[in-house]
C-alpha cells in the first residue's frame, strides 16, 4: 500500500503469524495506538487455533460452552454462521482451513478467515473514538482504510500470486476494505467445505467492500467455490471482486472498475 505525504504515526509489529501495520494520519496520542496493539494481542488470546489455551480452541474441544465464552467470541461465531448461511456453506469455520497441518494440531473451529478483518475493523473504531479520521491498517495484505489524504484515495497493491515482486492490480479506495485469499502462500490450504477437498479453479480472489471481516470471508468462500460469479457475492452492496484463475486468466465482477487505479 502506498500514499503520499508523511504519516504522523506508523507502527509495524508481528502478530497472528503475520505482520500488522498501523498508519495514522491524524494527530493522536501514541497510547491510543498502544491500545490497538493490546487489542490485537487479546484477539490472539481468544482466537488463535495454534494455542491450546484460547477460548476458540477450548470450544472446539468441548471444554467451554459458547454461552460462557467472551462476548467477542460469541459475536464472531454469530457473524460466521450468518456468512455460512449466505454462502450456502462455502464459508464454514467448522472445516479445517490448513490441509497440510496434522489434524491433531487443528482446532475443530477455525474462524481465522473472518477474525483478522473483524479485529482490524474494531481497531479502526477504537481510533475513530479518539478522533482519528484518516488511517490505514494492514495485516498480511488485508487492508482497511478510512479517510482520504489530500482528497486522494489510498492506493492498495494486490500482490501477484506467482511473481512475488510484482502487483497483479492496484486499487484506489477512499474508505473501505480490501481482502485477498489465495492458494499460493501455503499450498492448497483452502478447503471447499461442501466437498472437504482442496479448492481448485481460482488461485486468488480479492474482495473490495465496506467491511474487512466480511470481505475476507467472502474472498475465502469464493476461492473455495472456484468462482466469483456467485449470487451471494453479486448481491452484496458495495462489494466487487478480482480473481486470477489457475491458468492465469483475470476475472472481475461488476463494480470493480470504480476501484481500479488509472494506468
Amino acid at each position: 500500500m502506498t500514499r503520499t505525504g508523511p504519516s504522523l504515526v506508523r507502527r509495524i509489529e508481528p502478530c497472528w503469524g503475520t505482520v500488522i501495520g498501523v498508519h495514522v494520519d491524524d494527530a493522536v496520542d501514541p497510547r491510543a495506538v498502544d491500545d490497538v496493539f493490546r487489542w490485537f494481542r487479546r484477539v490472539d488470546d481468544l482466537f488463535s487455533t495454534w494455542r491450546d489455551d484460547t477460548e476458540i480452541s477450548r470450544i472446539g474441544r468441548g471444554e467451554l460452552e459458547i454461552a460462557d465464552a467472551a462476548p467477542e467470541v460469541q459475536e464472531v461465531l454469530v457473524a460466521c454462521e450468518q456468512i455460512r448461511r449466505e454462502t450456502r456453506g462455502a464459508f464454514d469455520i467448522t472445516i479445517g482451513g490448513r490441509a497440510e497441518v496434522e489434524p491433531r494440531r487443528l482446532a475443530p473451529i477455525d474462524p481465522s478467515g473472518f477474525v483478522k478483518g473483524w479485529a482490524l475493523e474494531r481497531a479502526v473504531e477504537m481510533l475513530g473514538a479518539v478522533g482519528v479520521s484518516r488511517c490505514s491498517l494492514n495485516a498480511g495484505g488485508d487492508v482497511v482504510v478510512r479517510g482520504r489524504i489530500d482528497d486522494q484515495p489510498w492506493r492498495i497493491g494486490i500482490q501477484h500470486p506467482w511473481e512475488r515482486d510484482k502487483v497483479a492490480e492496484v486499487l484506489e479506495v477512499g474508505s473501505g476494505a480490501v481482502a485477498t485469499s489465495g492458494r499460493t502462500e501455503r499450498g492448497d490450504h483452502v478447503i471447499d467445505p461442501r466437498t472437504r477437498r482442496p479448492a481448485t479453479g481460482l488461485v486468488s480472489v480479492t474482495v473490495v467492500g465496506p467491511d474487512l471481516g466480511t470481505a475476507d470471508a467472502l474472498a475465502t468462500a469464493a476461492v473455495a467455490c472456484g468462482s466469483i460469479a456467485e449470487p451471494w457475492l453479486a448481491r452484496r452492496p458495495g462489494v466487487a471482486a478480482f480473481a486470477i484463475t489457475d491458468d492465469g486468466a483475470v476475472l472481475v465482477t461488476a463494480g470493480l472498475e470504480r476501484y481500479r487505479a488509472a494506468a
